[in-house]
C-alpha cells in the first residue's frame, strides 16, 4: 500500500489552520516532531510551522549553533511530515514573538494560527514582551512537559489565562477561532531535550558545517553566514 496522503488542504468552508511552534531548535529532536504531530491531530490543524529563531532574547548566545545548522536539524526531523521549517523572522525583521505573530497574520491573511508552547514556556510567559498581546492575537495551546506543569499552573500568566481556558473538544469544533483562548493538551510525556543533546554532544552542529538549506516557507537560502545576532 502507498503512503497515506498528508492532510494539508483545509475543507472549502474554512480557513487553513496552522500551528506555530517557535524556538531555537538547538538542535531539533524527535520530541519536537512528536509534540507537533500530536498537537496537529488533537487540534485538527492542517500544518505545523516551526519558527526557528535567529536569536532568542531570553536565551544566552553562548552555545547557540549557526542558524543553518539548526535549520538543517529541524528539516531532518520534519522530513515527510506536515511540518514546514522556517526562519521567516529574518525577512520580517522581527525579534520578539509578539511582533512576529502580528507580522505573520498580516502576511498570511487566509490562515488561522494557534501558538503552541510547552509548559516550560508558560512558566516564564509573563517575562515575554507584551505576552497579553500574544494571547489576544491568537489562541494558545499548552503542551504538558515533564517537571514544568506545577510551575506553569502557578505562573502569573496562567493566573490571567485560566479565565480564557476552553475545552479541547469545544476549541477543535469551532468554526472560527477567537482569542484570548487557552487549551491544555496532555499526552504521554516526552523527556527528550535539546539541552541533554548538547551536553552529550557539544559539537553536534559540526555535522552540518557548510550547510546551505532553503527556508521551506520563504524559499530563501540559509547558510553558515547566518549566525545568531550579537
Amino acid at each position: 500500500m502507498g503512503r497515506a496522503r498528508q492532510r494539508t488542504d483545509a475543507p472549502l468552508n474554512r480557513a487553513i489552520r496552522i500551528g506555530l511552534l517557535g524556538g531555537s531548535f538547538n538542535p531539533a529532536h524527535g520530541g519536537h516532531r512528536r509534540i507537533s504531530l500530536f498537537a496537529r491531530e488533537a487540534l485538527g490543524l492542517d500544518e505545523i510551522w516551526w519558527l526557528v529563531s535567529p536569536g532568542n532574547p531570553l536565551k544566552p548566545k553562548a552555545g547557540m549553533a549557526p542558524l543553518a545548522a539548526r535549520m538543517a536539524s529541524a528539516a531532518a526531523q520534519a522530513r515527510r511530515g506536515p511540518i514546514r521549517v522556517t526562519a521567516i523572522e529574518r525577512e520580517l525583521g522581527t525579534r520578539y514573538t509578539v511582533d512576529t505573530l502580528r507580522a505573520l497574520q498580516q502576511r498570511f491573511r487566509k490562515r488561522r494560527f494557534v501558538w503552541l508552547m510547552g509548559a516550560d514556556n508558560l512558566a516564564q510567559f509573563h517575562l515575554w514582551r507584551d505576552w497579553r498581546g500574544i494571547a489576544r492575537s491568537m489562541p494558545i495551546a499548552v503542551i504538558a512537559r515533564p517537571g514544568y506543569d506545577g510551575a506553569a499552573l502557578a505562573s502569573p500568566a496562567m493566573a490571567w489565562l485560566r479565565h480564557f481556558r476552553v475545552p479541547l473538544a469545544g476549541f477543535r469544533n469551532r468554526g472560527e477561532w477567537s482569542a484570548p483562548a487557552l487549551v491544555i493538551l496532555r499526552f504521554d510525556p516526552d523527556e527528550r531535550s535539546a539541552t541533554a543533546i548538547r551536553r552529550a554532544d557539544p559539537d553536534w552542529f559540526a555535522d552540518h558545517a557548510g550547510t546551505s538549506i532553503r527556508d521551506q516557507l520563504t524559499r530563501r537560502p540559509v547558510s553558515d553566514e547566518d549566525m545568531p545576532s550579537a
